[in-house]
């Protein structure tokens, strides 16, 4: 396969007239200022697309529906309870349909991959299904019917809080000890054979207080490659009991006890100090930040500025999927600092575009967290590629410096073309090829899931 780009971005540089030849899911060669020939595949302007390396699929099936004002303090514990309550009816076809929506949205959207941070893995009330790995199975399917590149991180969720206490509720579909959770890693890493050659699969404590200091040691002992993610720091409740338990701040406590390293991938780290902010960028860790996600749930900000002058690695995710658009996760990170610094132009070290910066920024460290060997257009690297349309209204009047800047400021998802993931070619005149089918599944899933409610 050929691409043809009137525009292309080489690393930090645009050229002009890029063929890009891609085998096996891998650019294989590139040319530049060549005129464009019949066997061509002709785009306009084309850009390494990101990874989106942080997302609950299942959610999106709620958006729009935790969003009434009830008697008290609505907060994140709030939102959870109805999400647990929520996860009760899920089948694993509801599971399937769901993800494979979400997956196209992200490609449309200008994402090529995804991390699937996995938690929901048995039965309402517990029990596992006959083949334990099911739930991760249908992520696998899910993944298959879309085409999207594919790095799954089932989840260790052991406890119900940072004092050990016993999982309740929904949270019963999420737990396993440490040698089940090894049996069922084990089951998705075989699931490997029959999947496309760029799937991962990682692994995902969920947190401080899903898990323990023996527990986390344990895994990490038996588990010595593949992406690494946590969620960590989110919440200043969160960032509270962890302290009293453990006697330091989450991520303080993970950089004096854990190696963190270009494995690792830590999710929110939204309450940090500036000390810790420092120390996880110089860690060569990657900070998952999901902006869209954090404002909705009224999380906290993000120790931007810091983090970039440190030359902190940083990627973005969709999280709970309430809102999946690229573009607007990377001007929320942007503006919730300007918000709070009351200042323009914050995440740049030293002087440049933002739009350069964020972009760029985020398609490495995407690609890091997901463990893939993507993120910018170059021999060897996969195919993950996007095609946007400059001569959209948003876009037409930028020079080709500007052009970053008006994709995530003020450019809709709409200006993506084309998609590839791994060679894949799944977007094409801004549709997936499968919108139509996966579009009446999920909506035959979720009738079904509202049936039951």
């Amino acid at each position: 396969m050929k691409i043809h780009a009137k525009t292309a971005l080489l690393g930090s540089v645009w050229v002009q007239n890029l063929r890009v030849s891609v085998s096996e899911g891998r650019i294989v060669g590139l040319e530049q200022e060549v005129s464009p020939t019949a066997d061509d595949l002709c785009v306009d302007t084309l850009l390494p697309a990101l990874g989106n390396l942080h997302s609950h699929a299942f959610q999106r099936a709620m958006a729009g529906m935790t969003e009434t004002r009830a008697a008290g303090k609505q907060s994140f514990w709030t939102w959870r309870n109805l999400m647990y309550r929520f996860l009760e009816r899920l089948t694993p076809e509801h599971v399937e349909a769901i993800a494979a929506l979400v997956y196209m949205e992200m490609q449309e959207a200008g994402y090529a991959s995804v991390g699937e941070f996995h938690y929901i893995h048995h039965q309402p009330g517990g029990a596992p299904y006959d083949r334990l790995s099911e739930l991760s199975q249908r992520i696998f399917a899910a993944a298959g019917q879309t085409g999207i590149g594919l790095t799954h991180l089932p989840v260790l969720y052991t406890y119900g809080g940072v004092n050990q206490e016993p999982l309740a509720g929904g949270q019963l579909r999420f737990g396993n000890g440490v040698d089940r959770f090894l049996k069922l890693h084990g089951e998705c890493r075989a699931a490997l054979s029959t999947a496309t050659e760029d799937t991962l699969v990682g692994i995902a404590p969920h947190s401080l207080r899903g898990t323990s200091p023996a527990d986390l040691a344990e895994v990490l002992a038996q588990v010595s490659e593949g992406p690494i993610h946590i969620h960590i720091s989110e919440q200043v409740k969160e960032v509270a009991d962890v302290e009293v338990r453990l006697g330091k701040r989450p991520v303080e406590w993970l950089l004096d006890n854990v190696d963190l390293d270009g494995r690792w991938c830590l999710i929110h780290a939204t309450h940090m100090a500036d000390d810790e902010t420092t120390r996880l960028a110089r860690s060569g860790a990657v900070a998952g930040l999901c902006p869209i996600t954090e404002a909705n749930l009224g999380d906290g900000i993000f120790n931007g500025a810091v983090y970039v002058e440190n030359g902190g690695v940083f990627g973005v995710g969709s999280d709970s999927n309430v809102r999946i658009s690229l573009t607007e996760e990377l001007r929320t990170l942007e503006y919730s600092q300007r918000l709070r610094d009351m200042a323009r132009t914050v995440l740049v070290p030293g002087e440049g575009s933002v739009g350069h910066t964020l972009y760029t920024g985020a398609a490495r460290g995407g690609a890091q967290a997901l463990g893939r060997d993507a993120g910018q257009i170059a021999v060897g690297k996969l195919a993950d590629l996007v095609a946007i349309d400059r001569s959209h209204p948003a876009l037409c009047a930028l020079s080709d410096e500007q052009l970053l800047d008006g994709l995530c400021f003020a450019a809709p998802d709409s200006v993506v073309t084309d998609l590839w993931s791994a060679g894949r070619h799944m977007v094409r005149q801004g549709r997936h090829v499968a919108r139509d089918r996966i579009i009446a599944d999920y909506r035959r899933a979720v009738t079904d899931l509202l049936d039951r409610c």
